[in-house]
């Protein structure tokens, strides 16, 4: 098997390699592969108790919204009021981040792909998913460093790659692998968070590092005429989901408040896809720096919202993840259908016009 447990990455013994990509806060859960069975034991009823159909008075929720994009989408799309207060407008959007703030109680909701829950899991910290927008369409491809004689993922044969395995680009990064026929002992696995991705290309830390859509514009502009080049794949990463810790859905009124920002946020995607011109000025070239033309190649690459009345293609897609993960050792093999809270099943899909439900 090309996917063994047992095989090396960059050299370094596999446990070593995990310890420096979780860090202290999964120090701190002890690795354990599951949610503290106490803790869970203490939400088992709560979780399970229908919405509550209106927010309590009071009620505030902590939210993600990374480069302060949901804000400004439910500004521009003229959306209406969310029924509670939003206490914080957390400008987090890496995995990683997100679940140190989720455990510091910093974040009440996240938006992330499918990869994190699945870390979080195995950090022994415990969320469910709420919402689900299915991606068809590469989100990320990969960059080269400078001078590099990289055409495609067959020539990452021996090279250095960016990897961070609890985030999207670390999954899209294993499964281009696996397309390709790739052991992971055929590659250097370089253990880094996708904020650090642009620097190691820069420096030639790495030899190739997943970037995102929006993203790789500006590096390539910069980098091209020096030899640095983009590898495209059809490798999808299917799921663009929110999240929330058990706590926080165990409470009644947050849960409620949960529930009511689904609908926003669902709406506040179509009213992006729909409206590129003004996301384009308003947000990438007001706020990001993209000149124009770079604000439409990537809105030209943009996922049309998918948001599925059932979410069983969404659950297999995040077991076959979970269990990619686990072939290579970087996780324990265990059943992703405890990750979705179907409480919320169907939330999305009602909001949104019939042509964005699938």
């Amino acid at each position: 098997m090309p996917y063994s447990r047992t095989s090396r990455t960059s050299g370094i013994d596999r446990r070593l390699f995990l310890s420096s990509v979780l860090g202290a806060a999964a120090g701190v859960a002890g690795l354990s592969g599951c949610a503290d069975s106490s803790a869970a034991a203490d939400t088992k009823g709560a979780l399970s108790a229908p919405l509550a159909a209106k927010v309590p008075a009071g009620t505030s929720l902590k939210i993600a919204s990374y480069l302060g994009a949901q804000q400004l989408q439910l500004k521009l799309g003229k959306l209406g009021s969310l029924p509670f207060k939003v206490s914080t407008w957390a400008n987090i959007g890496a995995g990683p981040d997100v679940i140190n703030a989720f455990r510091a109680g910093s974040l009440d909701v996240g938006n992330n792909a499918g990869i994190p829950p699945i870390q979080a899991h195995f950090q022994g910290y415990a969320t469910k998913i709420v919402a689900i927008n299915i991606t068809r369409k590469p989100n990320y491809l990969f960059a080269t460093k400078p001078g590099s004689a990289i055409h495609t993922v067959a020539d990452f044969k021996g090279k250095r790659l960016a990897f961070s395995q609890g985030q999207a680009q670390g999954v899209v990064l294993l499964r281009a692998l696996k397309k390709a026929g790739l052991a992971y002992d055929e590659v250097k696995l370089v253990p880094l968070t996708s904020n650090q991705f642009l620097t190691a290309l820069q420096s030639g830390q790495v030899d190739v590092a997943p970037l995102a859509n929006s993203q790789a514009p500006a590096y390539l502009k910069q980098y091209e005429a020096k030899g640095a080049r983009a590898v495209t794949t059809d490798v999808v990463d299917l799921l663009n989901l929110l999240w929330a810790p058990t706590s926080v859905l165990a409470d009644p009124a947050k849960a409620a408040a949960v529930a009511a920002y689904i609908p926003f946020w669902a709406r506040s995607q179509v009213w992006t896809y729909e409206n590129p011109d003004i996301w384009n000025e308003e947000f990438y070239v007001k706020t990001q720096n993209l000149t124009l033309p770079q604000a439409k190649a990537v809105t030209a690459l943009a996922n049309k919202p998918l948001f599925p009345p059932s979410w069983a293609e969404a659950i297999k897609w995040e077991q076959e993840t979970a269990d990619l993960l686990a072939e290579g050792g970087f996780v324990k093999k265990f059943d992703v259908g405890q990750l979705f809270d179907h409480r919320f099943e169907g939330i999305a899909a009602k909001a949104v016009p019939a042509e964005y439900r699938r």
